[in-house]
């Protein structure tokens, strides 16, 4: 599998301890050590990178007494690539000195809830430091007390350090990756007009551009693999099944033609891949530089319209890639977003990093009432909905055929998806000539229906003048329709491509007082649905990054962000606005 040649991120444990010799220190540290070790054991079995590696931890090499040995720690954390820590103790340490002062490292702090040494009052204190310095970090403390002697982690405490290096291990993998934008603006987009200030001083990555005729190029020079060429050519005649084709007789293209097309999006796929992450066969054939890639975790391919008015879309080459199989076998999805809406790919990114699964990229399409629905089709159902649907980059294992052994449609993680899985997604999936009037240059798109009683997050980031960036989250669940009225509801707008019937969960208030505020609310034409309802491991990453969140219809019981932003009033939400302005963007 071709990827990013990078350097795992690791998490740093710090055990605290009262540095008081002669009885407090020594009385302390086995305890302060297992503490360590169980949050250790804990990370390294149940979280993973998003290639479906287990995550590794380091433990300082002492338990922390002062600053001396914070120092000792810091350095090495430094050289075993360390993205984020998490402090551990269960009595009182010297606040300040022993801090994790790193300015850009996610940090929280566990403080053993136990009677015999002040835990609480360590992490209060060390809390009261960080926010003082402007270092916002999470504080976890168990809800029950625990004996001295007990090496266990509470449930409740498990989910704090589960949600929090899901996240900070998020924050630390995009850091020094990069967007590659491929063309610039796509027909007027917001989100494609690619906001360079925010990837860096939001995100810490850098932007890459090249123009579209790269890919001309490498398709008129042969700069590709031509025996990959010709396996993946030979895997799609096999698992590639053509759909119908809408167009008028006077814009169907001869079988001729249509070869013609097939190979050339093949290659469109494997060029565009090779431009984010490289290739090293492509040295051999004397391109060296063309071999590195440019080290892009994401991409965007513009499209529309100075590429597909004249050459096939990029449709295939979005949708194979965004998915877990091709004729190289299961891999983790590359990201690429339609129309280079980078602010979509970012949540894309966001998703797969959090998840490991393949994202939906969707068009945020049409709220259907339910008056509207019985109108059209003669069938009432239940509540409204809202149609997700784009040509592009929705990925296949969106199909829901994944499955978990019991018959439960899924979208697995990538280290999860089985060959059986990822052909049963093509099985259901079919290729459609390209809409003439879209695509004057022709192409495939994918075409299949979500299936339905998945639960789903949709999520999007906007950029606001004089505020920056926003995040939107809304869960729900996919539905299915009859499908008679599935087929009524679908060819209205484009049946050649991927749908998902989705209804966002309700509150009864603001813009979720139905689903057609839900709709009403959304701040841009594109979202992603990211299977699994995510939406409190969105506000954690959105408050390490400093991004408020405008809209949710999470819990706030569920609800985790730096212990900080409790100084900013008592409205979770406007907490949330103004302390993200005042720390200000992670890496400015």
């Amino acid at each position: 599998m071709h990827s990013l040649v990078t350097t795992p991120v690791k998490i740093g444990i710090r055990p605290t301890i009262d540095g008081r010799r002669m009885g407090v220190r020594e009385s302390l540290e086995a305890q302060t050590m297992r503490m360590a070790h169980a949050v250790a054991e804990l990370l390294e079995s149940h979280i993973r990178h998003h290639n479906g590696d287990f995550v590794q931890c380091v433990i300082a090499d002492s338990t922390i007494g002062g600053v001396a040995e914070a120092a000792a720690c810091a350095e090495k954390f430094k050289r075993e690539n360390v993205g984020l820590t998490i402090t551990v103790t269960p009595c009182w340490c010297y606040g300040s000195e022993t801090i994790d002062m790193d300015p850009h490292m996610p940090k929280a702090i566990w403080g053993f809830n136990g009677t015999e040494r002040p835990g609480a009052v360590y992490l209060a204190a060390a809390l009261a430091g960080y926010s003082q310095l402007g270092l916002p970090a999470f504080s976890i403390y168990g809800t029950e007390v625990q004996e001295a002697d007990d090496s266990s982690i509470p449930n409740d405490v498990q989910e704090k350090l589960l949600r929090f290096a899901r996240a900070g291990l998020t924050v630390a993998t995009l850091r020094g990756k990069s967007y590659l934008s491929i063309g610039s603006v796509s027909m007027g987009i917001a989100g494609s007009i690619v906001n360079q200030s925010f990837f860096q001083e939001y995100l810490g990555m850098r932007n890459e551009y090249v123009d579209m005729s790269e890919i001309k190029r490498r398709l008129d020079r042969h700069i590709y693999d031509q025996e990959e060429v010709d396996l993946a050519l030979s895997w799609v005649k096999q698992y590639c099944q053509e759909g119908i084709d809408v167009n008028s007789p006077e814009h169907q293209r001869t079988a001729e033609q249509h070869a013609e097309l097939w190979e050339t999006v093949v290659k469109m796929t494997i060029i565009t891949r090779d431009l984010m992450v490289g290739n090293p066969k492509l040295a051999s054939l004397n391109y060296g530089e063309e071999a590195l890639g440019h080290n892009a975790i994401a991409a965007g391919f513009q499209g529309q319209r100075h590429w597909t008015d004249h050459l096939p879309n990029g449709d295939f080459m979005e949708a194979v890639l965004n998915t877990t199989y091709d004729w190289n076998g299961v891999r983790p999805p590359y990201i690429l977003a339609t129309e280079n809406d980078s602010l979509n790919a970012v949540n894309m990114l966001f998703g797969n990093l959090l998840t490991g699964q393949a994202q939906i990229f969707a068009d945020v399409r049409t709220y259907w009432s339910k008056e509207a629905v019985e109108r059209v089709t003669g069938f009432r159902p239940q509540s409204g909905f809202i149609h997700l649907i784009n040509s592009g980059s929705a990925t296949l294992d969106g199909t829901g055929q994944h499955t978990d052994g019991q018959g439960k449609s899924v979208i697995k993680p990538a280290w999860e998806v089985t060959e059986e899985d990822g052909k049963r997604c093509y099985e259901h999936t079919r290729w459609c000539p390209a809409v003439h009037e879209y695509f004057r240059g022709g192409g495939y798109s994918s075409q299949y229906l979500t299936k339905g009683g998945m639960p789903f997050t949709m999520h999007r980031l906007n950029l606001i003048k004089g505020i920056g960036p926003v995040l939107q989250i809304a869960e729900g669940w996919s539905i299915d329709l009859p499908e008679n009225v599935h087929e009524i509801l679908n060819k209205r707008t484009n049946e050649t491509w991927p749908t998902t019937w989705f209804v966002p969960r309700l509150t009864g208030k603001g813009a979720f007082s139905d689903v057609y505020s839900v709709m009403a609310n959304w701040g841009a034409n594109h979202c992603v649905a990211t299977y699994g309802h995510i939406g409190a491991d969105l506000i954690t990453l959105a408050s390490m990054l400093r991004i408020p969140v405008c809209m949710h219809n999470v819990e706030e019981e569920a609800i985790f962000r730096p212990s900080a932003w409790n100084g900013f009033g008592q409205d979770k939400e406007g907490q949330d606005y103004r302390a993200c302005a005042n720390f200000g963007p992670l890496y400015k």
